[in-house]
């Protein structure tokens, strides 16, 4: 929802604010950079204006670019405005404006904010606010309706921004994924199995800012039929998210490790797994210069997902291993994967519950596990990763 003749999105973000001046412009451009690559992709014009502590888009079409901005890593919120003349009756004639094509009843509130030197004005927010609310109370009025102020929940609220020169009057702040640019880390790889947790976790180093190199390990046999075409789909959801990065999925064939570990152990096979699928992917890191490997584990989620398990797991990687889920439950990670659009994807049996022993060890000995598995196994992962198939994107 926007105002008529709104002709420019407010972009905010959050955390770049804080930064030194030098890492907060580097920053801003970065973000600017990627909200251009968003808009082409989407078939988008607009000219991005750079002040500080703000991006405006300067647009024909602010609804479809606001939304395009919403969905840029490191965006806090946007909204679609209409630019006005820093004088009350211009504010106060675009509220009326507003209020005339949105208002269907209910309460009313209106928020201002003003920004510059304290003398750029001869009026300050709370003249903007009561002078702008009595406006709009006349033209709800005009509309047949009895005018309510709510100010703390109001089912029609007005905001204005007025800074020294212009002054913006908006109806909404749609919420962006807030966090940091991506590009502005370095990159990290991500292991996607097809399932529900790992593209959120991979969408989660994103939002930090960290480009990802999606990581499918193919369990063969184990895997189900449309396996690997679920895990595509899933990082093909997560690729839009990044129009400027090529993003391919890097495939892994296990199907013969998978079979070994299978004939060859018993409750200890799904933590040798695991330990092949990190020193699998920590491999492909190193060649592709990423600094991380991301996963989608929960504490106590899984049997191979313990806190004891997770330790003799993570001790096969020199890399940092991130777990951004590492505390949240499954009805947390399933309401994010709906929000970021890759749930329905997702929703397909990983293959893993087939490997999985009847009665799998949930407490591991580093010791035990390692007499366990086959000697060869960390040779096999770095085989299998440079081996690896390396599959475009499309988008």
């Amino acid at each position: 929802m926007h105002p008529p003749e709104a002709d420019v999105v407010l972009v905010r973000h959050g955390e770049l604010g804080v930064k030194s001046e030098q890492v907060r412009r580097k920053m801003e451009d970065r973000l600017a950079e990627n909200m251009r690559a968003m808009f082409d992709a989407r078939g988008l014009a607009g000219d991005i204006e750079r002040r500080r502590n703000r991006l405006f888009v300067h647009t024909d079409d602010p609804d479809a670019v606001a939304d395009a901005a919403a969905d840029t890593f490191g965006v806090v919120s946007a909204s679609p405005a209409r630019t006005v003349e820093p004088t009350l009756d211009a504010i106060e004639a675009a509220l009326v404006t507003a209020t005339e094509a949105h208002y269907d009843g209910g309460t009313f509130a209106v928020d201002a904010d003003r920004a510059g030197p304290s003398d750029a004005h001869p009026f300050a927010s709370t003249d903007i606010e009561s002078e702008g609310g009595a406006a709009v109370r006349a033209a709800i009025e005009s509309l047949g309706h009895e005018p309510t102020v709510d100010l703390d929940d109001p089912d029609f609220r007005l905001f204005i921004e007025c800074r020294s020169e212009t002054a913006y009057v908006f109806l909404e702040k749609r919420a962006g994924p807030g966090g940091l640019p991506l590009g502005t880390q370095r990159p990290v790889v991500a292991l996607v199995s097809g399932g529900i947790d790992s593209p959120v976790a991979a969408w989660k180093l994103m939002a930090r800012g960290c480009p990802v190199i999606p990581v499918y390990v193919d369990l063969g046999a184990y895997g189900g039929p449309d396996h690997r075409a679920r895990a595509r789909a899933t990082v093909e959801t997560l690729a839009e998210y990044a129009p400027g990065e090529a993003m391919p999925m890097h495939v892994v064939d296990a199907g013969d490790v998978v079979a070994d570990l299978e004939a060859e152990m018993d409750d200890l096979r799904m933590l040798a797994l695991r330990r092949y699928m990190l020193a699998t992917a920590e491999a492909v890191a190193e060649s592709e210069g990423a600094v991380g490997v991301v996963t989608g584990e929960a504490i106590g989620q899984k049997s191979s997902q313990t806190s004891a398990n997770i330790a003799v797991t993570d001790v096969v990687a020199s890399l940092p291993v991130h777990r951004p889920l590492l505390a949240m439950d499954k009805a947390g990670i399933t309401d994010l994967a709906r929000d970021i659009g890759t749930f329905e994807d997702a929703t397909v049996d990983t293959g893993c519950n087939r490997i999985a022993p009847g009665l799998p060890e949930t407490n591991a000995d580093l010791d035990t596990l390692r007499a366990a598995e086959p000697a060869d196994l960390f040779e096999r992962a770095r085989a299998s990763a440079a081996a690896r198939e390396v599959v475009p994107i499309e988008r």
